[in-house]
C-alpha cells in the first residue's frame, strides 16, 4: 500500500537539505554587500588610555593670539666716531648711564696728528709770505709816492719857467723857440705827474685786493687749521644724550674706521614692544590693532605702531605702544607674552586645540563613536584658531567627542578600535 509524502511548509522546508545551496548563496552575497559597504578603510587597534578626548562644544570665540615680545627703548642713538683712529681707551663700560656729552672712549690717529703739523706750517709759511709782500706793497708805495711829489715839484718849477717865459716872449726879450721849449716842458711835467698819480691810484687799488684775497687766504687756514684741531677733539667719543650705553662693540687696540658702528645709547624715557608674528597672520595684523599683557596682577594695555613687511624665517615684526601705564620695572630686553586681538569675538563650535593639527592640518579629525569603543575619520573645516581653541566651520557638531591628541601612531587608518 502506497504511503503520502507529505510536503514540508515554513521553517521545515528552509532546514532541509535542498535549501542548503540557497542558504549559501545568501550569506556570500550578504558578505559582498559588506565588502562593498566596508570599502577600502583601514582599520588599527589603539591603546584608549593614550589619547585626549575633547568635546565639541558652541561657545564665544575669542579672536587673538598669543606672542613673545621683548621691550627695547623708544630712541636709540648709533653711535659712530666722526674720526677714524685705534681705540687707546674705553672709559665707559655697557649698561652704564650716562649724561649727554660723557667720554666714553678715546682714540688715536697719527696721521690726524700730522695733518695738524703739516697745517700749521702752512699756515705759518702764509703769514709770512702775507707779511713779506705787505712790506714789498708798502715800500712801493713810498717810491711811487716819492716819484709823484719829485714830479709836482717839477710841474712848479716848470710853471715857473713857462711864466717867466712867456712874460719875457711878450717883451721880445726871448726867442720864441725858447718860450715853445719852456711851454712844452711844463705841459710835459704836467702829464707824467698825472699819470704818476694815475699809477699810484691803480697801485693803491691793486694792493687793496691783493691784501683783501691774502687776508681771505690766511683767515681760510686758520679756518682749516681750527677745523683740524677740532677733528683731534672728535677722537673723544661722548654721548648724545642722556640715556643708557646699550651695547660697546670695540676692544682696545681696534682700529676704527669714522662712521663705523661701534654701540648704541638707549633713551630709557619711554619703551616700545618688538614681537615676531607667524606669517601666517601677516594679511590680518594692522597697525591700529590692540593687545594686552598681565604681569604681577596688573594688566598693561598696547596698540600696535607699525607693522614691518618683511618676512624671515616665516615670521614678521611688528612694533607696539603702550597706551597707559607701563610697568615699574620695565628693562630692556624682557620678554612679555601679549594677547593680540585680531577681531570681534563671535558665537562659533569649538574644539580644544591639540596635537593633532600638525598632522591633519586641520582637514581631518576622529569622532568618537556613541558607544566609546571607536572613532573614524572625518573630514573637517577649521577656520580661526586662538591660543585655546579652533574654530569649526564643517563637519562637527555640539556635543560629539574627538580625539585631539597625537596622531603620529595611527598612520593612515580611517577607523581606531579601542
Amino acid at each position: 500500500m502506497d504511503r503520502v509524502i507529505e510536503k514540508k511548509k515554513g521553517i521545515r522546508r528552509a532546514l532541509t537539505t535542498k535549501a542548503l545551496p540557497y542558504w549559501l548563496g545568501a550569506f556570500v552575497l550578504l558578505f559582498v554587500v559588506y565588502l562593498l559597504a566596508k570599502g577600502n578603510q583601514k582599520t588599527l587597534r589603539a591603546d584608549a588610555k593614550s589619547i585626549t578626548l575633547s568635546e565639541v562644544k558652541k561657545g564665544e570665540f575669542k579672536d587673538y593670539i598669543r606672542i613673545n615680545a621683548q621691550v627695547q627703548p623708544m630712541v636709540t642713538i648709533q653711535l659712530s666716531p666722526m674720526e677714524g683712529g685705534v681705540v687707546e681707551q674705553i672709559l665707559i663700560e655697557e649698561g652704564t648711564a650716562v649724561k649727554k656729552g660723557d667720554p666714553i672712549l678715546r682714540l688715536r690717529n697719527d696721521n690726524l696728528d700730522l695733518q695738524i703739523l703739516n697745517a700749521e706750517a702752512d699756515l705759518a709759511e702764509k703769514e709770512n709770505i702775507l707779511r713779506n709782500t705787505m712790506i714789498s706793497m708798502e715800500q712801493q708805495k713810498l717810491s711811487v709816492r716819492k716819484e709823484r711829489l719829485a714830479l709836482e715839484m717839477e710841474v712848479q718849477r716848470n710853471r715857473r719857467t713857462y711864466d717867466q717865459y712867456k712874460a719875457l716872449y711878450a717883451d721880445k726879450l726871448v726867442s720864441r723857440d725858447e718860450y715853445l721849449k719852456a711851454e712844452e716842458d711844463f705841459i710835459l711835467s704836467q702829464k707824467n705827474y698825472q699819470l704818476t698819480k694815475e699809477r699810484e691810484r691803480q697801485d693803491s687799488l691793486y694792493r687793496s685786493v691783493e691784501i683783501q684775497q691774502m687776508n681771505e687766504s690766511l683767515s681760510n687756514m686758520r679756518l682749516n687749521m681750527n677745523m683740524i684741531r677740532e677733528r683731534k677733539n672728535n677722537l673723544t667719543v661722548t654721548a648724545p644724550i642722556d640715556g643708557e650705553l646699550g651695547l660697546l662693540d670695540v676692544v682696545l687696540g681696534q682700529n676704527v674706521a669714522a662712521g663705523m658702528k661701534i654701540g648704541q645709547i638707549n633713551n630709557l624715557e619711554t619703551y616700545k614692544i618688538e614681537a615676531q608674528i607667524d606669517e601666517h597672520y601677516i594679511d590680518r595684523v594692522t597697525a591700529g590693532l590692540s593687545a594686552s599683557f598681565d604681569r604681577q596682577g596688573e594688566t598693561y594695555n598696547t596698540v600696535i605702531r607699525k607693522v614691518y613687511p618683511e618676512v624671515r624665517e616665516g615670521k614678521f615684526k611688528a612694533d607696539f605702544l603702550f597706551t597707559g601705564a607701563q610697568p615699574d620695572n620695565i628693562r630692556t630686553g624682557q620678554t612679555y607674552y601679549l594677547n593680540l586681538q585680531l577681531g570681534q569675538s563671535e558665537e562659533a563650535i569649538l574644539i580644544s586645540r591639540g596635537s593633532f593639527y600638525q598632522k591633519t592640518g586641520g582637514q581631518w579629525i576622529y569622532v568618537m563613536d556613541k558607544d566609546g569603543k571607536g572613532a573614524t575619520k572625518r573630514k573637517i573645516k577649521i577656520g580661526r584658531q586662538n591660543p585655546q581653541y579652533f574654530e569649526v566651520l564643517e563637519g562637527l557638531n555640539p556635543g560629539e567627542k574627538v580625539i585631539t591628541s597625537s596622531y603620529d601612531n595611527y598612520g593612515d587608518s580611517d577607523v581606531l578600535v579601542f
